[in-house]
């Protein structure tokens, strides 16, 4: 009798085992698992940025002194070729394959996450700065490159070498990248519209404070009358003298007579009304080249193709005529897509060159940097998980994985190559920003290889 129960005890003590070892070897194998998937979204999120490296190292060589093949001269006319050719070339090439009216319906949020991340950037880049009080002419190239990301360029770059590698969760390589580029294109363009517009003036700015004192511009002999001086510095050089003849009284009657007395304040009421011509046409000519820049840019060739490559992927007639295996013209969207393969390479070339300026000053505190650095690659990352992952909770995004990968790295990106630009263009803080870009975008490596894999595994 008691062999039965001793038997069915055994088997009880059996089977739970059994339970055990499965249960052991299930969490066992799901921990494996999770370390494979772990070391293959490392994998997928690092060799992009190590291809940027690799590249831009080359760029930095053919830059440096050692060969000196890439000089400031030939990196801004290559500079100019991929802006006039390459970039367009892929903007157009892309949105014409892709895009279509179901499309720009459904990606009418990615202009509102650009906006946030110019808005939010520019909050904490003014909170460092009333932290950190740097000197004033740079307080607004830290805000600019607290909220001007590189929405173009980075993207472009990243998302088709993401595309290439095996176990990303975006889908098979050839649909990935066209979409990815799409994407990409639609950023670089919503970004020069606000980089030109909300960063230009920012940088317009600063110019008062760090722009070059040509040694013409005010007369600087000690013995000049010191409102001689402050009227020839709003007349010009070139009016100094008949400015001193009208203001300053004659040595030979040092005495003025009623006569002479109003002949002065004819003399004077004639300058404060020339003064006042002159200023009015002096704010005029400077508003109306401010104007021309920003629209100049706005209506800068990738602009204009993105527009263009809007128009045809949404007219159905024309992308039959263009696009396609079957289309007549088929060889013009051959010949664009074959100028867009160049862009990427190109740019990421110029920009290993560009940031060997860096290295000649540093005129920047490393809290400058620090500061800079934390905005962008630690609180706008969060702070984009939050927004994407709320709009796409509420119902504003696509289902697309890839869509919403772009959003997310529209937070991480670091500062806009327009930032030195802009330097360039009004000849101020230079060396600051050179500085300033070659420690963001050598610790943007880390910082999009974490940041890729941290929203790979989210939207997976």
């Amino acid at each position: 009798m008691m062999a039965p129960c001793c038997s069915l005890t055994e088997q009880l003590y059996e089977a739970a085992a059994s339970k055990t070892w499965i249960k052991n070897n299930f969490l066992k194998l799901l921990k494996e698992d999770k370390r494979m998937e772990f070391w293959s979204l490392l994998t997928v999120a690092s060799m992009p940025v190590l291809q940027v490296l690799l590249v831009g190292l080359l760029g930095a060589f053919l830059a440096s002194g050692y060969i000196n093949i890439l000089s400031a001269n030939a990196r801004s006319d290559i500079n100019k070729i991929v802006f006039v050719v390459f970039v367009p070339a892929l903007t157009f090439a892309s949105l014409a394959k892709t895009v279509t009216a179901k499309d720009i319906i459904s990606w009418w949020f990615m202009p509102v996450n650009v906006g946030i991340t110019f808005l939010v950037g520019g909050i904490l880049g003014w909170v460092a700065v009333k932290i950190l009080r740097p000197e004033r002419h740079l307080e607004a190239l830290i805000i600019a490159s607290c909220s001007a990301g590189n929405l173009g360029a980075m993207p472009l770059i990243i998302i088709p070498a993401i595309c290439e590698e095996e176990g990303n969760p975006f889908g098979a390589y050839k649909n990935c990248r066209v979409q990815g580029i799409s994407y990409a294109s639609l950023s670089m363009a919503l970004g020069n519209f606000f980089i030109w517009t909300h960063t230009y003036n920012l940088i317009r700015k600063s110019i008062s404070h760090c722009g070059r004192i040509h040694k013409d511009d005010v007369p600087t002999n000690k013995n000049r009358n010191p409102e001689v001086v402050r009227k020839a510095s709003i007349f010009g050089a070139q009016d100094y003298s008949d400015q001193e003849a009208l203001l300053l009284p004659s040595s030979e009657h040092s005495e003025p007579s009623d006569r002479t007395a109003d002949h002065h304040n004819e003399m004077e009421q004639r300058v404060s009304s020339r003064k006042l011509s002159d200023i009015i046409v002096h704010v005029w000519e400077r508003s109306k080249g401010t104007f021309y820049q920003i629209s100049k840019e706005l209506l800068s060739p990738p602009t204009v193709a993105a527009v263009g490559g809007f128009i045809v992927g949404v007219v159905p007639w024309l992308k039959a005529l263009i696009v396609g295996e079957t289309a007549p013209l088929r060889v013009v969207q051959d010949s664009v897509t074959l100028l867009g393969d160049g862009t990427i390479p190109c740019t990421i070339i110029i920009l290993g060159g560009n940031l060997t300026e860096g290295l000649r000053k540093s005129t920047v505190r490393p809290l400058v940097i620090t500061a800079i650095v934390c905005v962008r690659y630690v609180i706008l990352p969060l702070f984009g998980i939050a927004v994407v992952m709320a709009a796409g909770n509420v119902g504003f995004l696509p289902p697309s994985p890839l869509y919403r990968y772009v959003l997310l790295i529209q937070f991480t990106v670091p500062p806009a190559m327009s930032i030195g630009t802009m330097t360039q263009l009004f000849d101020a803080c230079q060396e600051e920003c050179s500085v300033i870009f070659l420690w963001t975008y050598m610790l943007a490596a880390l910082a999009l290889t974490v940041w890729s894999m941290i929203f790979m595994w989210i939207l997976s």
